[in-house]
C-alpha cells in the first residue's frame, strides 16, 4: 500500500532566498509569455506586408494565441492543483518553447496563426499555475503582495523591452526573430524549475469538468469570431455558450467555473476590472501600433521607441502599486489606474494626440501609469480571500479575465479601426492621418469607457461593504466544502462496521 501512496509534500515554509528564487523562476515564465506578445505587436505591419494579411488576419495573430490561453486557463489551473504545480508547469514550458519555435518558421499566415495556438497550449500552463506556485510559497499576506507587485513589474519589463527588443529584431533579422528570443529564457527556466521548484497539489482538487471547458471554449471562440468577422451566427451561438454556463456550471459538484466566487464582490470586481483594463491595454496597443508605422512611417525599432514611456511608466509603478496594496489595501491603486488610463485614452478619443507630438508622449505617460498602478491589485485580490486549497482555480480565474480582456481589445479596436477605415474609402477623407484619426476616434471611445469602468468597479468592489461580502463569501465556501466532504468521509467507516 506505502508504493502507491503518493509521497507527502513539504508543509514547512521555504527559506526566504528560495522562495526568491522560485518568484524569479515564476516571473521568467511571465516574461516570454508577455514579451512575445508586446514584440508581437511591433511586428505586425512587417508581417502583414511579408505574408500579405488584412487587418483581419493581424487580429487573429494576436487573438488565436490569447484565445486559447483564455480556454485553457482554468483547466490548468485546475489540472495543476490535482497533479501538480510543477509537473503541469514543467510541461507548459515545453509547450511554450516548442510552439515558438514552429511560430518562427510558419510559411503562410494560417500556419503561424495555428502555431500561436500550440504556444497558448503552453502558456496556459504557465502564468496562473505559476501565480498558484507564488501564492502557495509567500502565505504572508504583505509578503505576497510585494512578491506579487515584482510579478507586475515583470509586465514592466516585457512592455519596455518587448517593442525595443522587437523592433530591433524586425530591422536586422526580420520578426522570426522575434519567436528566437523565447527559446533561451524558456530552457533556462526549465531546467531552473527542475532544479528549485518544489512540487505542491491542493489537498481536495477539483474534478475534470468537460462540458464546462467546452462551453467556455464555445463561448469565447464564438465571440471573437464575431466581433473579428462581424458574425451575428457566432453572436448567436455565444449566447447560448453563456446561457449554458450559467445554467448547468451550478449545478455540478466541482465545477470548471465556480459561480459561488463571484459571490465576494472584490473577486467579482477583480474579474470586471481585469478584462476592462485588458481590453483597453490590447486595444491601444494595436491602435498605436498601426498609427506608429502605417501612418506616421516610422521603422519598428523606432515605433519600439515612441512606446517607451508608456512601458517605463508600467515598470517604475508596478511594483509601487503592489508595496501599496500591501500597506493600504487595492483600493488606491485601482482608483489611481482608473483614473490614469481613462485620462490617457481620453486625450486619443477628444484631444486627436495623433496630431501633436508632445500630447501623443503625454498620453503614453499617463496610460503607462494607470496599467502600471492595475495587476497587482487584480491579482491579490483574486487570490485574497480565497480557499488556498483552490489556489490555482482563483488564480486562472484573474489570468482568464485578462486574457479576454486582451482578445475583446484587440478585436474591437480592429473591427470598429476597419470599419472606419472601410467608410473612408467611401468618401472624401483622405487615406493618411486626417481617415486613422477619425477611424480610430470611436474605438478610443470605447477604450476610455473601459477606464472608467476599471475607476467604478475599483470604487464600488473596495470598501468596507465589499470586504464583508468576501469574509462572508468565504465563511459560506468552507461551510459548504466540509458538509460535502462529511459523507464522502463517513461511508468508508459504515462499510467497516457492517
Amino acid at each position: 500500500m506505502s508504493e502507491l501512496t503518493p509521497p507527502r509534500l513539504p508543509a514547512a515554509p521555504l527559506p526566504r532566498r528560495r522562495r526568491l528564487l522560485v518568484l524569479a523562476i515564476c516571473c521568467m515564465s511571465l516574461l516570454i509569455v508577455s514579451l512575445d506578445n508586446t514584440a508581437l505587436n511591433v511586428a505586425l505591419p512587417s508581417m502583414q506586408r511579408e505574408l500579405d494579411a488584412s487587418v483581419s488576419g493581424l487580429q487573429w495573430t494576436i487573438d488565436a494565441y490569447t484565445l486559447v490561453l483564455a480556454s485553457l486557463l482554468m483547466l490548468s489551473g485546475s489540472t495543476a492543483d490535482r497533479i501538480g504545480r510543477r509537473k503541469v508547469f514543467t510541461a507548459g514550458l515545453v509547450l511554450f518553447v516548442l510552439g515558438s519555435l514552429l511560430c518562427s518558421l510558419a510559411p503562410s499566415l494560417e500556419a503561424l496563426v495555428a502555431f500561436r495556438m500550440v504556444q497558448a497550449v503552453g502558456g496556459s500552463m504557465l502564468n496562473p499555475v505559476a501565480m498558484s506556485i507564488i501564492t502557495n510559497t509567500f502565505t504572508d499576506p504583505a509578503e505576497r503582495a510585494r512578491a506579487i507587485g515584482v510579478w507586475g513589474a515583470v509586465v514592466g519589463v516585457s512592455m519596455a523591452a518587448g517593442p525595443l527588443v522587437g523592433g530591433l529584431l524586425v530591422e536586422s533579422v526580420g520578426w522570426r526573430a522575434i519567436f528566437w528570443v523565447n527559446l533561451p529564457i524558456g530552457l533556462a527556466a526549465l531546467l531552473l524549475t527542475l532544479r528549485y521548484v518544489p512540487e505542491s497539489r491542493a489537498p481536495r482538487p477539483r474534478r475534470p469538468d468537460p462540458v464546462g471547458q467546452v462551453l467556455v471554449t464555445l463561448l469565447l471562440g464564438s465571440l471573437t469570431y464575431a466581433i473579428i468577422e462581424t458574425s451575428p451566427l457566432f453572436a448567436g451561438v455565444a449566447v447560448g455558450a453563456l446561457i449554458g454556463i450559467l445554467v448547468y456550471e451550478p449545478r455540478r459538484r466541482e465545477p470548471l467555473i465556480d459561480l459561488r466566487f463571484f459571490r465576494s464582490a472584490p473577486f467579482s470586481g477583480a474579474t470586471v476590472i481585469a478584462v476592462c483594463a485588458f481590453a483597453a491595454l490590447g486595444g491601444f496597443l494595436f491602435l498605436n501600433t498601426l498609427y506608429l508605422q502605417d501612418v506616421r512611417g516610422l521603422s519598428a525599432l523606432r515605433a519600439g521607441l515612441f512606446m517607451l514611456p508608456m512601458a517605463a511608466m508600467t515598470f517604475v509603478f508596478a511594483p509601487l502599486s503592489g508595496r501599496l496594496v500591501g500597506a493600504r489595501g487595492p483600493r488606491p491603486s485601482l482608483l489611481v489606474s482608473g483614473a490614469a488610463m481613462a485620462a490617457g485614452t481620453l486625450l486619443f478619443a477628444a484631444f486627436d494626440a495623433e496630431r501633436s507630438t508632445p500630447l501623443l508622449f503625454t498620453g503614453y505617460v499617463v496610460f503607462g501609469i494607470g496599467f502600471g498602478m492595475v495587476n497587482a491589485p487584480i491579482t491579490n485580490t483574486a487570490v485574497s480571500g480565497m480557499p488556498r486549497a483552490q489556489a490555482g482555480v482563483a488564480a486562472a480565474v484573474a489570468s482568464t479575465s485578462r486574457q479576454i480582456g486582451q482578445t475583446l481589445g484587440v478585436a474591437v479596436a480592429g473591427a470598429v479601426l476597419s470599419a472606419g477605415l472601410a467608410a473612408a474609402a467611401h468618401t472624401t477623407a483622405s487615406a493618411g492621418l486626417d481617415g486613422f484619426v477619425a477611424a480610430s476616434k470611436p474605438a478610443y471611445w470605447i477604450i476610455t469607457g473601459c477606464g472608467l469602468c476599471v475607476l467604478v468597479a475599483g470604487a464600488l468592489t473596495s470598501g468596507a461593504w465589499a470586504r464583508g461580502t468576501a469574509e462572508r463569501t468565504a465563511r459560506r465556501l468552507a461551510a459548504e466544502d466540509a458538509a460535502a466532504q462529511t459523507p464522502a468521509k463517513a461511508a468508508p467507516s459504515r462499510a467497516e462496521e457492517a
